[in-house]
């Protein structure tokens, strides 16, 4: 019979799925045999299961297990249609049982192979040797040693526990759900170990990272084949035994695929990215087919080393292979390219693929903010299908990365209101907004958040809030977490060490040094920043020294920029200005606009003009941008009464566009951070502001406070200057602080610029006359008053 006479029958054969009439037998086991083979598409097979339905035929058990083969081996037959077969075969045996129970586990429907055993105990059907492993490996794939226990049990109450196959998969379901004493004692009471055997305890302990037992076990085999070998490369790769692995992998035989795609993998997973692009490149040349597995490794490799040209030509390598299509290769070109800059490349690839799963939408959204494209990244984030915690913690990453805090907060509270639970990642960069915004309300409720949840405070998060609390004044809370964190990273040390510094507490600050060094962490060239940083903000000058020497001579590290600023910073405010700038003349490197700038700012404070306007003509020439260095030298003549030179340099401000940048503090109040900018007169509270301005003035002359109108160059009348600074930002803020928070609530403002000496003045007289403490936070450090005090003792 051909094909062609069966075709009338396919319309019957749909009506007929659920009955079985008898008919004359039109086919047979050798018609079956002969045209099952060559059906290309439904159209071709559904004329042959008609005729077996309307005959009769799938009754026969062997007939009836040739087609259900058949369907389930044919990617165009679904799962659906197979299951509807195996539903009319009366007496299945367990071969078609079996047929079945694989068919789910290759679609990835281990459930469905579970019932179907559940199944076919109800209808006494007898299992095999061959049922019990394809039930272990659907628990594996489920990763549940519950089910593989239950599964275990029946193999022993069917005696297949004796079975060398069956014994083998146990061993690997124990060892995917990391039971390995399990999967060991299984493994030691088996008579005769076969290669398996050998390759699956094996496996087990590389997958466990145990690489002590597994090279016990290597080097116990009795035949070390190239799968053993494989397995031992990729565990030396993950615990940075490099040598051992090239070493292995040259002293194979014959090396497969995996052999190359391990070592390659080996050398990027240990950052030795110039390595693993060699390989791939001897690997391609030694005509090894290559798969998406290592293409997607070398393509990493590619994005470290922001090589484009080698992605590109890894991606023709790909289309003339055939195997571009892979999405998990998309995702890998949309990473690479992205890192590499070429995000039209990436977004080219991202917009033409047939094939889009969570990972592309989050890769493409990494690649814009990687780039600087925010908005289109936000835009991509808003039009996704479906969003996950990675692609939340990327979008909120990105607006913390590129400075945009206010966004970061605003997507961080819509996230909780979409019931959303954040992730380390996420509270990372949720809580650095917070620093930089002096949002501490909303840092204590997310510290208060993770504690509640039982989230692991790791190194990355422990570090960013002790910053937070240090920036926000909070020594305390600061030092408890500190405390309560297990694992402490040297950014740990250095953010208390920098912290306790920043808010007047140096010898306090200098105590962690020597306790961080006596737990044996080592100190780097931040931590020494910090130490420097305390000795300047105290003037502690020897002890400076002795840290500054200690960097090469006790710790052997080569000091940068920044450490000698920071001793320049530290003679200059000691008064040494001379000797400040012989220091800076004797730098091995270049010295920086910033540490000419910390001489310039000492000159300020000292009084020595004449240095202060040689060394300030010289930075203008240096950085004719920085506003800064211009109103420095600006103040310079402005308390000398050189009127003539502040309009000069006030006219070359304006002829290269220089902008002072304008004084502005940050305040919280009741969850939302204001900012006040001097002479501010735009808030929405500003009449009550004004209101307490006046009762702050008439409150402090009292207490005998007099206005520091040195602080305003400008050729004004006294009167005008009074006011002017009266203007102050953080005065603004003060005022509003004393309006809206009520006591023992400290005022806590944030400044972007240092605190002029009047508004430090004035702090100290408001914190005693209105009996509030203010924490000040300007752009070098903390300031605490409380009393008629401050915590710097007037040294900064």
């Amino acid at each position: 019979m051909s094909l062609a006479k069966l075709k009338p029958l396919t319309l019957a054969a749909k009506s007929t799925l659920n009955h079985k009439p008898m008919s004359k037998t039109t086919i047979n086991l050798s018609i079956l045999e002969t045209h099952l083979p060559k059906c290309q598409n439904l159209k071709q097979f559904n004329p042959i299961l008609s005729q077996m339905i309307l005959t009769g035929f799938i009754r026969d058990t062997y007939a009836a297990s040739r087609i259900l083969k058949f369907s389930t081996d044919s990617s165009f037959i679904h799962i659906d249609l197979s299951l509807r077969i195996f539903n009319l075969i009366e007496d299945a045996n367990g071969f078609i049982w079996n047929t079945m129970m694989r068919a789910y586990i290759q679609r990835n429907c281990p459930q469905k192979a579970l019932n179907l055993y559940k199944l076919m105990v109800d209808k006494n059907a007898e299992p095999d040797n061959y049922t019990y492993p394809l039930l272990v490996q659907a628990c594996a794939i489920r990763v549940s040693e519950f089910e593989g226990r239950q599964i275990h049990n029946h193999i022993l109450k069917t005696g297949f526990d004796s079975d060398v196959y069956v014994q083998n998969t146990l061993i690997n379901i124990y060892a995917v759900c990391e039971n390995m004493s399990d999967a060991r004692n299984l493994f030691d009471e088996i008579p005769v170990l076969n290669p398996v055997s050998w390759n699956s305890i094996l496996a087990g302990y590389v997958r466990a990272g145990d690489a002590e037992k597994a090279k016990l076990i290597y080097d116990r085999m009795p035949e070390r084949n190239t799968i053993a070998s494989n397995s031992m490369i990729v565990l030396f790769g993950r615990t940075g035994c490099v040598t051992e692995a090239c070493r292995l992998f040259n002293e194979l035989p014959e090396k497969d695929m995996v052999s190359w795609s391990a070592l390659i993998s080996c050398y990027e997973q240990n950052e030795m990215y110039e390595e693993a692009l060699a390989l791939f490149l001897r690997m391609v040349a030694n005509g090894v087919m290559v798969d998406e597995v290592v293409v997607v490794t070398v393509l990493s490799a590619c994005a470290r080393l922001s090589i484009v040209h080698t992605g590109k030509l890894i991606h023709g390598l790909v289309v003339k292979i055939g195997i571009e299509a892979y999405v998990n290769l998309q995702n890998a070109f949309i990473h690479m390219y992205s890192s590499c800059g070429e995000i039209m490349a990436a977004q080219k690839l991202f917009n033409a693929a047939y094939h889009l799963d969570q990972i592309s939408w989050n890769s493409m959204i990494s690649g814009y903010l990687k780039c600087g494209l925010v908005e289109k990244a936000r835009t991509l984030f808003d039009s996704m299908p479906k969003k996950d915690i990675v692609s939340w913690s990327a979008m909120i990453s990105g607006y913390a990365q590129h400075d945009r805090f206010s966004e970061t907060l605003a997507l961080f509270q819509e996230m909780q209101l979409r019931g959303i639970r954040p992730d380390e990642t996420t509270l990372v960069s949720v809580v650095s907004a917070c620093t930089h915004l002096a949002a501490l309300d909303l840092g204590q409720w997310i510290h208060a958040y993770i504690r509640k949840n039982g989230l692991k405070i790791n190194v990355f998060l422990g570090t960013t809030l002790i910053n937070m609390y240090m920036k926000c004044g909070c020594v305390e809370n600061a030092l408890e977490v500190f405390q309560g964190t297990a694992e402490k990273g040297v950014s740990t040390w250095n953010a208390l060490i920098l912290g306790l510094a920043m808010n007047g507490l140096v010898e306090k600050s200098l105590e962690m040094f020597s306790e961080m060094k006596k737990c044996g962490v080592a100190p780097n060239e931040i931590t020494f920043i910090g130490v420097l940083g305390a000795c300047r903000h105290m003037g502690l000058v020897d002890e400076g020294r002795r840290h500054f020497d200690s960097i090469v001579q006790e710790h052997k590290i080569e000091p940068n920029v920044k450490h000698y600023g920071c001793m320049v910073d530290l003679l200059g405010r000691a008064g040494m200005l001379k000797e400040a700038e012989e220091l800076i003349e004797s730098m091995p490197m270049t010295p920086d606009v910033a540490t000419w700038g910390a001489l310039l700012g000492a000159c300020k404070k000292h009084g020595d003009h004449d240095m202060g306007e040689r060394i300030g003509r010289k930075l203008i020439e240096l950085d004719p941008d920085h506003d800064g260095f211009h109103v420095l030298l600006s103040n310079i003549y402005a308390s000398k009464g050189n009127w003539d030179d502040v309009h000069e340099i006030r006219e070359i401000m304006v002829q290269h566009g220089v902008v002072k940048m304008p004084g502005c503090s940050m305040i919280e109040a009741n969850g939302i951070v204001h900012e006040f900018l001097a002479g501010d007169n735009k808030h929405p509270q500003i009449e009550e502001i004004e209101k307490k301005l006046d009762e702050m003035a008439k409150k402090l002359k009292m207490e005998g406070y007099a206005p520091d109108t040195n602080e305003v160059s400008f050729d004004i009348d006294e009167e005008e200057k009074e006011t002017a600074l009266f203007r102050h930002s953080e005065k603004l803020a003060i005022a509003f602080g004393l309006i809206c928070t009520s006591p023992p609530t400290p005022i806590r403002i944030i400044k972007n610029l240092r605190i002029c000496n009047d508004c430090h003045m004035a702090a100290k007289f408001i914190s005693k006359a209105f009996n509030r403490d203010i924490v000040l936070r300007d752009r070098h450090r903390f300031h605490h008053f409380k009393q008629g005090s401050c915590s710097c003792k007037d040294y900064w």
